[in-house]
């Protein structure tokens, strides 16, 4: 498989850009519930950006899915449906973790298990990454990253603890620490799922080229099924949420009880919107929504074309995916003012972080180039 790594790391980064900014405009949405809006946004991620892109950008989409086999049709719609679960469980380790601490087992562990699962379970680990120069130099890449999420852990660790003590209280009441590493293996591990589905579409990515598709373009209709296994996940807990909250009239512009409820931070849907009286905004909250959603879906529009640059170490791109969305969301983060009041100790700390972090990509892409 051919390609150009060089220019592959920078579609990587491109996606991590667009994972990291994706809930920018979630915030801006008014008087909905979280089950509302996630569920909004996701029909544009998980359903109609993929196909939509996969229609535009590939040959004869339906002919090479029909054409497909069963089982990795299968294969790939369940490492989805998994993936699912690990997205919505990740808004459960910060609450109990926090940010910091939250971010680095998770993260931390999607990138082992996304990268270093799909070639030990084909059996490509030690003959193919560890045997020749350019795979050692992608496993050192790889090492380097998780390092970079520890130190952006530490940095945020410790911008917690410079935050004024009655701040500091909101989080620590929730703070538990047995329970948050629990959910943050799970969240880690269910999270690699993704990367599980992309290799299982193996065979898509071959027919469509077969079919005529460029080379950047082969890994789209994958993403088509592995999406849609995420949103049978994101699909049947949102509308749990919405059951129990009678909170579908929000999408016709009503208001009821549960929106009067205070908001609260979790990300599998036990919040709502402040206290209002005016009915919410469809046109701004819907096309909110649309961007957040497209904008999602971008992130893993560009990680195939990455991928596709990547040579035989394809497998490390997740852990290109997973170190651009930090960098990124790091950087989104002094933007904000969200360091602004951190020590300059603490700032240059996230600093060298991000540093290992772009420093980790560029050997990734190197060793990718060499081999």
């Amino acid at each position: 498989m051919g390609g150009n790594p060089l220019f592959g790391v920078f579609f990587h980064w491109l996606g991590g850009l667009s994972s990291a900014s994706f809930y920018v405009p979630y915030k801006k949405v008014r008087l909905w519930s979280w089950e509302i809006f996630w569920l909004t946004g996701g029909v544009f991620s998980w359903i109609f950006a993929p196909w939509i892109a996969a229609f535009i950008g590939t040959e004869n989409v339906l002919g090479v899915l029909s054409g497909a086999p069963a089982s990795t049709l299968q294969w790939c719609y369940f490492f989805g449906a998994l993936w699912g679960f690990g997205g919505l469980t990740f808004g459960l380790t910060m609450r109990y973790l926090g940010v910091s601490l939250g971010m680095a087992v998770a993260l931390g562990l999607t990138t082992a298990f996304g990268t270093l699962v799909p070639p030990i379970f084909a059996g490509e680990f030690v003959d193919t990454l560890l045997a020749e120069t350019g795979g050692q130099i992608v496993f050192l890449g790889i090492l380097l990253t998780l390092v970079g999420i520890v130190v952006v852990a530490m940095a945020g660790h410790a911008k917690e603890k410079e935050v004024p003590q009655e701040e500091r209280v909101k989080t620590i009441a929730e703070f538990d620490y047995r329970k948050g590493i629990m959910v943050a293996i799970f969240s880690g591990i269910m999270s690699s799922c993704f990367a599980y589905g992309l290799a299982a579409g193996e065979p898509i990515r071959q027919a469509s080229l077969a079919a005529g598709t460029g080379t950047l373009w082969q890994g789209l209709p994958v993403l088509c099924v592995v999406l849609a296994g995420g949103f049978t996940t994101n699909f049947i807990w949102c509308t749990v949420m919405i059951v129990r909250n009678k909170s579908a009239g929000q999408w016709i512009g009503r208001q009821n009880a549960s929106a009067l409820v205070p908001p609260s931070t979790s990300a599998l849907g036990e919040n709502s919107v402040p206290p209002a009286q005016s009915k919410p905004p469809l046109l701004l909250n819907y096309g909110l929504c649309a961007i957040a959603g497209t904008l999602w879906y971008l992130q893993f529009f560009f990680y195939t074309m990455g991928e596709s640059q990547m040579g035989r170490f394809g497998f490390s791109s997740w852990t290109l995916h997973m170190a651009s969305i930090i960098i990124f969301s790091t950087l989104w983060g002094f933007s904000l003012g969200e360091w602004r009041a951190s020590s300059s100790k603490t700032k240059r700390l996230v600093w060298l972080g991000i540093a290992l972090l772009v420093g980790s990509t560029g050997i990734i892409g190197y060793g990718n180039y060499l081999s």
